[in-house]
């Protein structure tokens, strides 16, 4: 009763398929480590990869719990999952163990309720698998929380609340999780126990710590481990490999392992390349899977390197903070310079934020943010004053009609700077529409929401330059969802979709009216003027007498019909 990890091992077996059979639940220091943080805290959080053996280990400390508990004070064990399957499965191994304890500790299986999902024992305890919904706590009030697969469950933070209300008589929490990506509940608690803003303790399992895996470890000093394990050939092995295989592994100086972590090594075994093999090579799945890696694990649009670049090399405090520290400006404005400012538009009292992102074209960077909840007509003034500022051309999103009012009070104010009109092409004489001022000026972002994401992703790879941390913070949780970029519950992308959209229309409006440009100038450039003397051979010219080069009558110079014709080559 008194030590745990000397209970399990005694007493509990799991099975082995590397030899076939039932084997006695061998624990290892990471394992025995996490044992004790469940004994000791209310509040587990656990890191884990794959096959780390964290669900099989959490399940026999259940068990204990379980066999254990006083009739006066039973155990209520509550496994949530994203599916109700996973849930079971936890809930399955847990009844496995609890069988397997000896019959003197007498405590069985209660009559009562003894299914899958639900089953009670004798001393009053159950295990209750559910999947997540927000009936999950319903009539039920649990002494133990167990979160398996935490960061694959699709709930808000309502349903979260509700979890951790149900505890707050006193009991338990344990959440268990592989990485995937910057999710709002599993990431979320371990952003903020890192930064003990909650009460979580933090048990972090790491594969080059398992003894299991680590019999030949060797460390790769590479940036890209996928990279070295399909490219050996162009490496120098000799430069780049430190063998550490050891025979007994279970003996092994771990903080060796870290220093070389620390100078830029990989570690790899040949259990490792196994795995990678298994996940075809593919770096968000061996992010998380193995890696333990937040940044590369979801279906991020945005590439895990590119973003540590810009959290490393570009995120910085603005030069000035101004209207309540809602709006930055990172540069002044440089005359000459081509600047687009971009407006995402919301209510003013939703969740979302209206937001105001202005890019230097010429300098490919961010100049000024601004963020903040208001009306629609406010945040046409706001983008009036600071697009004045830096002159620049304004596209304004009227994706459900909220766009539609700034851009209309903008069009009130004579903004001067230029306002975008979807489908018309202002850079282009012959195409002009005389009836432009009666078009809506704004871009439907949500029909070409894949080309903007595409074009500003692309900016992003070819060194355009982001300065804001709220910029920086949505692009980690802006993924791919069914196929589509969009931001994880819980999170916002008000500041992506400006930018992007003023990324999308620079390059278009720009880079068409530098064709035109370059295409008229080309086209004047090829033209030439022919300068012929039609000199009489005749000493005297007899005006009655038709001569050679005469036969046509002098040019008098350009007609009415020729200004009618050729003007718009003079500026109209």
């Amino acid at each position: 009763m008194r030590n745990t990890p000397y209970a399990l091992r005694t007493y509990l077996q799991t099975y082995d398929n590397t030899v076939s059979k039932y084997v006695p639940l061998d624990l290892f220091p990471d394992q025995i480590s996490l044992i004790e943080d469940y004994d000791n805290y209310n509040e587990n959080i656990a890191l884990k990869y794959r096959q780390a053996g964290v669900s099989t280990v959490t399940a026999a400390w259940a068990s204990k719990r379980l066999v254990f508990a006083k009739k006066t004070k039973p155990e209520k064990i509550l496994i949530i999952a994203n599916k109700l399957d996973t849930s079971m499965e936890m809930a399955n191994k847990v009844r496995g163990f609890t069988e397997q304890w000896p019959s003197w500790v007498g405590v069985g299986f209660s009559n009562e309720k003894n299914s899958q999902r639900h089953f009670k024992l004798t001393n009053g305890c159950e295990v209750k698998a559910v999947a997540t919904s927000r009936d999950a706590l319903r009539g039920y009030t649990p002494t133990i929380l167990i979160f398996d697969e935490a960061a694959f469950i699709e709930a808000d933070g309502d349903f979260w609340s509700a979890c951790m209300a149900s505890l707050s008589t006193g009991g338990k929490v344990i959440v268990v999780s592989t990485p995937n990506g910057y999710d709002p509940i599993y990431y979320e608690i371990y952003d903020q126990a890192l930064r003990n803003m909650n009460d979580f303790k933090i048990s972090e399992m790491f594969w080059h710590r398992d003894p299991r895996y680590t019999k030949d470890l060797y460390m790769v000093k590479t940036h890209d481990l996928v990279h070295f394990l399909l490219n050996r050939e162009e490496y120098n092995l000799d430069e780049v490999i430190v063998d550490l295989s050891m025979a007994n592994p279970f003996e092994r100086d771990h903080s060796i392992v870290t220093n070389y972590i620390e100078q830029g090594y990989k570690p790899c075994s040949a259990w490792f390349e196994g795995m990678v093999k298994k996940l075809k090579y593919d770096r968000r799945k061996v992010a998380q899977e193995l890696e333990c890696n937040f940044l590369g694990s979801g279906d991020n649009v945005f590439d895990s390197d590119l973003m540590q670049d810009i959290a490393k090399n570009q995120v910085k405090e603005p030069m000035a903070k101004m209207m309540g520290g809602g709006l930055w400006i990172f540069k002044e404005p440089v005359n000459g310079h081509k600047y687009v400012m971009g407006c995402d538009v919301s209510r003013g009292d939703s969740e979302d934020f209206s937001s105001v992102e202005i890019i230097d074209f010429d300098t490919r960077e961010q100049v000024l943010e601004y963020v903040g909840k208001v009306p629609p007509d406010i945040l046409a003034e706001i983008a009036y004053k600071w697009g004045t500022m830096y002159n620049a051309y304004c596209v304004v999103d009227i994706t459900g009609g909220m766009g539609v009012s700034t851009a209309r009070k903008l069009q009130e104010m004579n903004y001067q700077g230029g306002l975008y009109v979807d489908g018309v092409d202002t850079t282009n004489k012959w195409k002009y529409d005389p009836k432009i001022n009666e078009k809506i000026p704004g871009i439907n972002f949500n029909s070409k929401r894949v080309q903007i994401i595409a074009a500003f992703e692309e900016a992003m790879r070819h060194k355009f330059r982001i300065y804001s941390s709220r910029l920086y913070n949505e692009m980690n949780t802006f993924v791919y969802i069914n196929g589509r970029p969009d931001h994880q519950k819980m999170h916002h992308d008000d500041c992506i979709m400006s930018i992007a959209m003023a990324i999308y229309v620079a390059e278009k409006s720009f880079q068409s009216l530098e064709k035109v440009t370059n295409h008229t100038r080309a086209m004047l450039n090829s033209w030439s003027t022919a300068v012929t003397e039609n000199k009489n051979s005749s000493e005297f010219f007899n005006p009655m007498v038709p001569q050679m080069g005469r036969q046509n009558p002098i040019n008098q110079g350009p007609t009415r019909d020729d200004y009618q014709k050729y003007g718009w080559l003079f500026g109209g």
